[in-house]
This record gives structure tokens, C-alpha cells and sequence, in this order.
């Protein structure tokens, strides 16, 4: 039996960067460059996303899917948690605002 989550999240989602950083290059032994040409991108690219100044794009997730034997969803999945919570951050207020709609 399952428990349905219904509490709202009080801190942010972990970036899919940090997920990388803390969680498998050290478990893998990887440094930047070694990440970069693993999955055939640019240093810059690895670094960006790593400090969490870019997002996991669906290519990128294929990429690193295939890499560290895990599924593209999973890391889109991380990359969406900390989109909507950004997103609601940015615009709760407004969201706040909105009536919800009944059924006639």
C-alpha cells in the first residue's frame, strides 16, 4: 500500500548537476574533461550544467543515460523537479490568485 505524497516541498529539488557531481563522477572516477569526452560534449557544457547553470536537455539525457546505465526519464525526471520549482517560486503569487473551477 502505497501513501500519497500531499505535503507541499519545502526546499528545492537537487539540480541533476549536483546529482552528477556528488553521486557519480566520484563513484566512476571522473573528473570534467573525462565526463566531457565520455559523452561527447564540450568541458564548458559539463561545467555549466554542473554548477547548475543549465538544464538536462532530452539529448543530454541520452547521453548520460547510456553512459551510467540508468534511463533518460530519470534524469529528465530530476531536471523537471527543479523546473517546477522554480517556476512556482517565480510565479506563486500569481498562481495564488487563480480560482479553481468547479464542475456544473
Amino acid at each position: 500500500m502505497s501513501v500519497q505524497n500531499t505535503g507541499k516541498r519545502e526546499i528545492r529539488p537537487t539540480h541533476p548537476g549536483e546529482m552528477l557531481q556528488e553521486d557519480f563522477l566520484p563513484d566512476y572516477g571522473l573528473a570534467v574533461a573525462g565526463l566531457a569526452e565520455a559523452v561527447g560534449v564540450s568541458r564548458q557544457t559539463v561545467n555549466e550544467l554542473l554548477r547548475g547553470r543549465r538544464g538536462v536537455s532530452p539529448k543530454m539525457a541520452l547521453r548520460l543515460s547510456r553512459l551510467f546505465g540508468n534511463t533518460p526519464e530519470f534524469w529528465l525526471n530530476a531536471q523537471r523537479a527543479v523546473d517546477l520549482w522554480d517556476a512556482a517560486q517565480a510565479i506563486k503569487a500569481e498562481v495564488k490568485r487563480i480560482r479553481p473551477l468547479k464542475v456544473a
